[in-house]
């Protein structure tokens, strides 16, 4: 007997019973389908993950101010202010290692537009800040120094905000709105920067003169503290441990920090943060592999057992095949591509459940989908070998009856 004509006879004996095949390929289906779906949500989310990053700069350090205690508990950091405004422009001028730095300063605030109103973040800063974040202006032009210096009231709006008070695609540029009462010209627009990997919404922000911000926005004057933190751009990405080193070494010169006092900053670097991140994600995807392969070894288990159940069942029929001339390795075969044919329909089936709920998560989580045709493949062949393995020992049994015996099995 030929393979297509033993093949011929697996599928037929496998629609003889749609519903038990279809329940012993089960465990075949969900590990597949695991497999495929946590593959491609892992790599959109890595993907997403790592957009963000490259969009803020893998060159990127921020720099915060330090932790306060009170009643014995221990604040994080940016909690006390510790970094001054001379320490930031110390920073920019005097570490060759640094292209640049600005400052940080946020608040939350309702703002106001005509008859439309809407929350946002408002970020004190300088103009070189979106040079350091790498955020080009969408409509007009940043505000500048001379702005900063005399504390103007002008606003840079992102996208969100644009979308929100004056309609999608407007241009709002000229046009007035009131942060606390007060009335700032709106001069630029600020190109779209998305989320954060935290999912922040980098484009719902207004963007001020941090002198401006100081004067109307902030509750508060802690004279020459930033309340913020800093963003510190290293001249390249192999130049940032460097740059870390540096701003470590000069803040704590200018703090007056001995050999043994701890740091009152902290400094973060996004290509570590970066690391991290990755590191968690293939953890996870790793965990759920693992979880994905036990599935696969549940499923094969279940075709084994439904196949030492149709050997017992076919037991006279293995008998009539021998007593006309059938061989122990046709029987063995015949009863082997059963087995494999259940375990790779189940797992195509798998691969077809693992992309659709691959979609719907992408598309829940606003991710991008990134199915990969080499780990589907890889998938339906593991399964197809949990199969052959898992089908040996019934096909084995089956071509080792004694065909008398199998005649007279009742």
């Amino acid at each position: 007997m030929n393979l297509l004509e033993t093949l011929h006879l697996a599928l037929r004996a496998l629609l003889r019973a749609k519903t038990r095949s279809v329940l012993t390929a089960l465990g075949i289906i969900i590990g597949v389908g695991a497999v495929i779906a946590m593959v491609a949500i892992g790599d959109g989310a890595r993907a997403s993950v790592q957009k963000v990053f490259d969009s803020m700069g893998t060159n990127m350090l921020i720099v915060m101010p330090g932790s306060s205690m009170s009643g014995g508990a221990r604040g994080g950091f940016g909690s006390q202010p510790t970094i001054t405004w001379e320490d930031l422009e110390a920073i920019r001028t005097q570490l060759p290692s640094v292209r640049g730095a600005a400052p940080e300063l946020r608040s939350n605030v309702q703002v106001f537009s005509e008859d439309q109103n809407w929350t946002t973040s408002v970020v004190g800063t300088t103009p070189e800040f979106f040079d350091v974040r790498n955020w080009p202006m969408a409509m007009g032009a940043r505000f500048s120094q001379s702005d900063t210096d005399s504390g103007a009231k002008v606003a840079i709006l992102g996208q969100t905000v644009v979308e929100k008070l004056y309609g999608k695609g407007a241009n709002p540029v000229g046009q007035t709105l009131r942060i606390k009462k007060t009335p700032f010209l709106v001069v630029a627009v600020a190109g779209v920067k998305g989320q954060s990997p935290v999912g922040q919404d980098f484009d719902n922000t207004i963007f001020v003169p941090a002198s401006t911000y100081r004067r109307q926005v902030q509750a508060q004057s802690l004279g020459s503290f930033i309340t913020g933190i800093i963003y510190v751009q290293a001249n390249s990405a192999d130049q940032t441990a460097r740059a870390q080193q540096d701003i470590t070494q000069l803040l704590r010169e200018r703090h007056r920090l001995g050999d043994e006092a701890v740091n009152d900053f902290d400094i973060r670097n996004l290509a570590e943060i970066a690391s991290g991140q990755q590191e968690s994600t293939q953890t996870m995807s790793l965990l759920l592999a693992a979880i994905a392969a036990v599935s696969l070894v549940v499923g094969g288990i279940g075709i084994m057992n439904i196949m030492l159940v149709s050997v017992t069942e076919r037991t006279r029929e293995i008998g009539v095949r021998v007593a006309v001339g059938a061989r122990p390795r046709d029987i063995l075969a015949q009863f082997l591509i059963e087995a494999l044919t259940l375990a790779v329909l189940g797992g195509v089936i798998g691969a077809a459940v693992g992309l659709g709920v691959a979609r719907l998560l992408a598309a829940q989580f606003g991710w991008p989908m990134l199915v990969r045709p080499d780990v589907a493949l890889a998938a339906i062949a593991f399964s197809g070998l949990v199969g052959v393995v898992f089908g040996l020992y019934p096909a084995r049994k089956a071509s080792l009856l004694d065909p008398i015996d199998a005649l007279r099995y009742e």
